[in-house]
């Protein structure tokens, strides 16, 4: 009776939690194509009312945007490439017993998570490095993260048995060989979950873009549509100007401004809700097995 009791009040909170995650976003779908008047007043609370594309028509319009995914993509792509090709060699190495003086390097990579330089010797460093108004401004700063090394070596170590590695080496391989042809097989959760995370990242991140870019064709998704945000909101709160003219008087152009809210919104994370499900499957995997501590 106990285990009944217990399954249903479990059931019925995980369905509750899974209420309150859902309902926002299905908000968020349903408001970006609704008639701003319902979701003004409330008429549209869940399903669309009313559906109208003005708010994606205004912001597509905009070739920036197409620009800017060009720019995202190419900075998520290869951030996460060259991510993943410094982060998985060394958290290998980091979780082998007879790496030499492992310890004193995994107190320099700890302190970093402790202390940082803080935003103006970056753009220092950026710029000495003649980064500024690059690609390598949104890719290298941040490349790897103290955490990510730490969750990698631990998945190597609970997953990579000695074992397997001396066997390896009695049949002849060396130490790259048996990275990339055993180890490398062997750890696509812990792959596919550091991927996703600095992934995303990569595509949610703006303000790098805005300290070390001034070129606006090298902007991101992310900025392009921050500032599509502040013309429309400006030009509704003037009554005039800007792209908000097309909805005609004030009151339209103010409801045209919230609706383009939503509509951003979607643009900037449809994405990603279509990747992460092919990726589900390595995550928990991964973080557990990553997680664990010596």
């Amino acid at each position: 009776m106990s285990d009944k009791v217990f399954d249903i009040l479990n059931k019925t909170f995980v369905g509750i939690i899974v209420l309150i995650v859902l309902y926002p976003l299905v908000f968020v779908i349903s408001a970006s194509i609704s008639d701003p008047s319902a979701v003004s007043t409330g008429e549209m609370w869940l399903w669309p009312v009313d559906i109208t594309l003005d708010g994606f028509k205004l912001v597509f319009q905009n070739d920036a945007i197409w620009l800017g995914y060009r720019n995202t993509v190419m900075y998520t792509i290869l951030g996460t490439l060259l991510h993943l090709i410094v982060l998985l060699p060394c958290a290998y190495a980091l979780s082998r017993k007879e790496l030499k003086g492992k310890k004193i390097i995994m107190w320099f990579i700890l302190f970093t998570m402790l202390f940082n330089g803080g935003l103006i010797p970056n753009y220092l460093v950026v710029k000495s490095l003649g980064m500024l108004d690059t690609i390598w401004a949104i890719v290298i700063p941040g490349l790897v993260g103290a955490w990510s090394i730490l969750v990698a070596r631990s998945f190597f170590q609970q997953s990579i048995p000695d074992q397997l590695v001396e066997a390896s080496k009695i049949d002849g391989a060396s130490d790259f060989k048996i990275f990339i042809k055993v180890v490398i097989p062997l750890s696509m959760p812990i792959i596919a979950v550091m991927a996703l995370f600095h992934a995303v990242g990569l595509w949610n991140q703006y303000f790098s873009a805005l300290i070390y870019l001034s070129d606006e064709n090298l902007f991101p998704l992310q900025l392009i549509l921050r500032e599509i945000l502040i013309v429309n909101e400006a030009a509704a709160s003037a009554g005039g100007g800007g792209p908000a003219n097309a909805a005609g008087s004030f009151v339209e152009q103010v409801k045209l401004a919230s609706q383009v809210k939503y509509a951003v919104i979607i643009v900037s994370t449809l994405p990603l809700l279509v990747v992460y499900p092919f990726v589900q499957k390595f995550f928990v995997k991964g973080v557990l097995i990553g997680s664990v501590k010596e």
